[in-house]
């Protein structure tokens, strides 16, 4: 295991670490393991929703070296945001048809599991939360608040592809919590948009360059592992050719 980190985790976490070849992905899991107390059926379902690879995928290069020496330190919005966002705890079959209310209520179902799958330090605060702004009321699927970064995280739920109407919604939610419901001793407003399918480029020319929308796709099953350890080599590769 790493040089630094003791034996402090008990021997069934061990052997599931001791299955992971790579180095920085398995320092990685015994760091989170001892630091949020996982059990060992946690530690093993976070391996197999290829956790390191999707927060890393979400990363810039210096960042994925941290996660092998720090874990998962959230700092600023994007550290919370996971591409993709893994959802097969729901057991919901990929091919059913459903509407974004089945998807919001299985969530609210498993809020437990929804809790790990989202990460550090959030608290659940209420589903279809009402506001009213020029007479006109609106309805946010999912509230959360972050204590680590000390801020609102407004979830919507797509179950078709993400359009730009979509984006300009989130950001017009994530403005009126700025400006009326945030305090002045907390941080500004995240929105996340969970969503069957997205587009990068969509996105980006969508919101602002200083935006705190961001868009994730959701699966329904476990990804792909070696898929997502070939992407991300392919993106490190392309990082370091980008410098040289």
């Amino acid at each position: 295991m790493g040089d630094e980190l003791p034996f402090t985790l008990p021997w069934t976490h061990y052997l599931v670490l001791m299955r992971i070849q790579n180095e920085n992905e398995r320092r990685f899991y015994e760091i989170e393991a001892t630091n949020c107390g996982w059990s060992r059926r946690t530690l093993q379902r976070q391996y197999n929703s290829s956790l390191y690879e999707r927060l890393a995928l979400s990363r810039d290069k210096n960042e994925v070296m941290r996660l092998a020496s720090e874990g998962n330190v959230i700092e600023k919005p994007e550290d919370i945001v996971k591409q993709p966002t893994v959802l097969e705890f729901l057991g919901l079959e990929e091919r059913e048809k459903y509407v974004e209310s089945d998807l919001e209520t299985a969530l609210i179902n498993k809020l437990q599991k929804f809790l790990l799958e989202l990460g550090k330090g959030y608290l659940f605060e209420a589903r279809q939360k009402r506001f009213t702004f020029d007479e006109d009321s609106y309805y946010i699927d999912l509230v959360y608040y972050n204590r680590i970064l000390r801020c609102y995280v407004l979830i919507d739920l797509k179950t078709d592809k993400l359009t730009h109407q979509d984006l300009g919604q989130m950001q017009m939610y994530v403005n009126y919590y700025d400006r009326y419901v945030k305090l002045d001793n907390e941080t500004p407003t995240v929105g996340i948009l969970l969503c069957k399918e997205k587009n990068d480029a969509l996105v980006e020319i969508t919101l602002p360059e200083d935006s705190n929308v961001y868009a994730s796709e959701y699966k329904l099953y476990l990804p792909d592992k070696k898929e997502l350890q070939q992407k991300l080599k392919e993106w490190i590769a392309e990082e370091v050719g980008k410098e040289e």
